[in-house]
């Protein structure tokens, strides 16, 4: 709860459930998974209808999230799946839709065919392949990827991969980025360069960057959203009806004509 992000996201859940007259019991692991463990296995001694749960770690919380599976309680995952275990149901920001916007843009801004480059996220990490597929989408059929390469999410990293692909690409007229981070640190590298650079994640520094004009575009999730779907996706679940398996939930794009807002 340190986290502006997931603040909102538990703001969005409480609200929910007020609105719906039911209980909702929150407890912080404080990025602990250890801790996380034990948070689970003191809440299944509650007689909790429904666990809730957004993953530390996908793989530690595991065993926890099948025992409380075992004692019949129904789990939703929320922004983080749980690794090797089938929940009820998953609920995440639609990270494909993000990305196909962000190359929508790019080829609105900077014509068919344009010349850019892609930071990838860490390999295998699902967002990475999500954000990827979404860019892909669009850009394969409408804009010249000239490189892509990962940056793991890192700062750092993304000014010395986009110091590379700018070496062997001087005439790059844009570029996506998985995350904020990565974009920031192409920024960076860019300097005074007309490059427009797009990211993912709408952090604050990402805001200032945009309001500022360095950065040109990045996607908002909406975590008081994804709270209150989870909420109600429970008590569906309570009731005895079926939920979807997995529940995209809509992001937005933030340029320098809606940043304000």
């Amino acid at each position: 709860m340190n986290n502006p992000f997931f603040v909102t996201l538990s703001e969005g859940a409480k609200e929910k459930a007020n609105e719906l007259g039911v209980e909702l019991i929150q407890v912080d692991a404080g990025d602990d998974s250890a801790k996380q463990s034990s948070d689970i296995e003191d809440l299944i001694s509650k007689n909790i209808k429904v666990l809730i749960v957004n993953p530390v770690d996908s793989d530690a919380v595991a065993p926890a999230v099948e025992d409380a599976i075992a004692k019949g309680i129904k789990v939703i995952s929320v922004d983080r799946v749980v690794n090797g275990v089938d929940v009820d149901c998953a609920i995440a920001s639609d990270n494909v839709a993000g990305a196909e916007m962000v190359g929508e843009y790019l080829v609105e801004v900077l014509g068919e065919g344009a010349k850019v480059a892609e930071l990838e996220g860490v390999n295998g990490a699902s967002a990475t392949i999500d954000r990827g597929q979404g860019f892909h989408n669009i850009a394969d059929s409408k804009l010249n990827v000239a490189a892509s390469q990962t940056a793991n999410f890192n700062r750092a990293e993304g000014m010395s991969v986009m110091e590379n692909m700018l070496q062997a690409n001087p005439d790059l007229k844009g570029v996506f980025a998985h995350n904020d981070e990565m974009a920031l640190g192409a920024i960076e590298t860019i300097g005074g360069k007309d490059i427009l650079v797009a990211g993912f994640d709408a952090t604050d520094d990402a805001i200032a960057a945009v309001k500022e004009g360095r950065m040109a575009a990045t996607v908002a999730q909406k975590p008081d959203l994804m709270g209150a779907t989870a909420v109600e996706t429970a008590k569906k679940l309570m009731s005895g009806e079926s939920v979807e398996k997995s529940i995209p939930v809509e992001v937005k794009l933030i340029t320098k004509d809606n940043v304000n807002e």
